[in-house]
């Protein structure tokens, strides 16, 4: 081989080294660091950290369980209006790592006090400059998907990932599930996007709230229905109360107030909230209970609630089905108040009556 085609080739190899490395150095690896933060609203002071208030709720703390489980799809932006998923985690969670503090970020829960989980999760990006969103889903026990996270592949199958809320263990927890809710917001974007420029990245805030709503119904029988003695049979007492129709399919994960059904009135999901037995509530008293809130065709904004009531020795059932005034407008799940007086003569059969909530 003649020395000027040796010296040609070694230039070549150079070259191609150089190429090599520009390559390589384009596809970077980014460390993201994520942080886990349940918005749940308590007063500062509160001298058991186990029990946490829903913001807007006047009620009793209620105990709630720390998220045992994490699941975070990470998807890249590939082009204008088209998305990538990135990366898939399936997290065990240490429940002593919630921490409670208040949140200081830019998003609506400003100043509100949360739990944020205190250990760092890192999100590893490769590429320079790349941009994306992280959707986020906790549960303190493990979660039945319609499909594997790893069948996930873009926007839309995260849009449309659901949950399983029909299992009894799932229906008794749905308060200890969260997500990030994907039509929140901040200056037009979603709130849990990323912008990595130049090999940067900053932690990024996964914010998660509720996907079930709190039904918070108070009941109260006027004092004059409560005796009747010419006719003791048509006295009025609550021997037993249910909440009928509640939702039990595969709820959205990230649509938290888009699940629709179909009819309010052929399913067999109740939450008992009155008992024969339960002499002291049979005049009145405050309950509450958590759903998936869902709308129907005829009352798109209105969540369906079927009670059943009876009255004293008659036997004669009273079925009023409330429809609780929801904002779907909004991304986050609203708690829903129902306040109603019995002071009318209950009839047996179907009623239907619309609470503001």
């Amino acid at each position: 081989m003649k020395e000027e085609d040796s010296i040609l080739i070694y230039k070549q190899f150079i070259v191609f080294i150089g190429l090599l490395l520009v390559l390589v150095g384009c596809q970077q690896e980014v460390s993201m660091p994520a942080e886990l933060n349940m918005s749940i609203c308590l007063p500062i002071q509160e001298s058991a950290a186990n029990y946490k208030r829903v913001l807007g709720d006047p009620g009793t703390p209620e105990q709630f369980e720390f998220p045992k489980y994490a699941y975070i799809i990470v998807l890249k932006e590939t082009g204008v209006g088209s998305w990538a998923v990135w990366q898939r985690k399936e997290l065990v969670l240490d429940e002593s790592a919630w921490v409670r503090t208040r949140y200081y970020g830019l998003n609506t829960a400003r100043g509100d006090s949360i739990f944020k989980y205190d250990e760092k999760i890192r999100l590893f990006l490769v590429g320079e400059k790349i941009k994306g969103r992280v959707f986020a889903i906790c549960s303190n026990m493990k979660l039945n998907f319609n499909e594997t996270i790893e069948s996930i592949d873009d926007l839309d199958d995260v849009l449309n990932w659901k949950f399983n809320t029909a299992p009894d263990s799932i229906q008794k927890n749905l308060q200890n599930i969260f997500s990030t809710p994907y039509n929140y917001e901040r200056n037009g974007k979603y709130y849990c996007s990323y912008d990595c420029l130049e090999g940067n990245a900053y932690t990024i805030d996964l914010i998660m709230y509720h996907v079930a709503s709190k039904v918070d119904i108070k009941w109260y029988v006027d004092e004059n229905k409560r005796i009747n003695s010419a006719d003791p049979s048509s006295a009025v007492r609550l021997t037993s109360m249910k909440a009928c129709n509640l939702f039990a399919d595969y709820a959205y994960c990230f649509k938290l107030m888009e699940n629709m059904c179909a009819s309010p009135v052929t399913s067999s999901d109740t939450v008992v909230i009155v008992r024969p037995e339960d002499v002291g509530l049979w005049w009145e008293g405050r309950s509450y209970f958590y759903t998936i809130p869902y709308t129907t065709t005829g009352y798109s904004s209105y969540f369906p609630l079927q009670m059943q009531l009876e009255t004293n020795e008659s036997g004669n059932l009273y079925r009023p089905t409330l429809y609780l005034e929801v904002n779907t407008d909004s991304p986050f799940v609203p708690w829903l108040r129902a306040d109603f007086n019995l002071s009318n003569p209950l009839n047996a059969g179907t009623d239907a009556k619309v609470v503001h909530d």
